[in-house]
């Protein structure tokens, strides 16, 4: 293993690791997590949808003031993003890191943090995917459109892993089927 590789698996290593000190015991479950995805299926997905996504998102971490950074995208574009008052720009890195898990994977990152956590390796380990631009942590969750399927992802980063998945789901519940 070369110098550079090894160093790759500690920064993942200790990535993963750090985002996983969370309550192991508040975690979902992966078949909870896959029944979970399959509730949040939506009709579609144009500009429109996640522009009004993105703001449901704002309006509800805007009230609980909470320092988070929020993106809607589709396929490979951004349709939406905001900082709120606390967030950086590292909160906008975890993010795209987050998303590119859901794309990857089609799957929620948190479903991938606790996949990874259950056969205790690392994305890097196992996929050989790259720590600085993929992060298996919760917060991005797939947009998956019924008859299609997914065909984006939306996210947000600032709060402990599991707060930002539940932040998440609970917009995303709030949207017409």
């Amino acid at each position: 293993m070369t110098a550079a590789t090894e160093q790759h698996r500690v920064i993942a290593r200790n990535d993963e690791e750090k985002n996983m000190s969370d309550d192991r015991e508040a975690w979902p479950t992966l078949d909870e997590l896959l029944r979970e995805e399959g509730e949040l299926e939506l009709a579609g997905l144009s500009e429109t949808d996640a522009y009004e996504l993105g703001m449901l998102a704002v309006t509800a971490a805007s009230e609980q003031r909470l320092p988070v950074s929020i993106g809607v995208w589709r396929t490979g574009r951004q349709l939406f993003h905001c900082g709120l008052p606390g967030s950086t720009a590292d909160n906008d890195a975890w993010l795209r890191r987050k998303g590119r898990v859901v794309m990857r994977f089609e799957h929620s990152s948190l479903y991938m943090a606790r996949l990874c956590q259950d056969k205790q390796v690392t994305l890097a380990e196992r996929y050989g995917l790259p720590a600085e631009r993929y992060a298996a942590a919760g917060g991005a969750v797939p947009l998956r459109v019924r008859g299609t399927g997914v065909v984006g992802w939306v996210g947000v980063s600032g709060l402990p892993q599991l707060d930002d998945h539940r932040f998440v789901v609970d917009v995303l519940r709030k949207l017409p089927r």
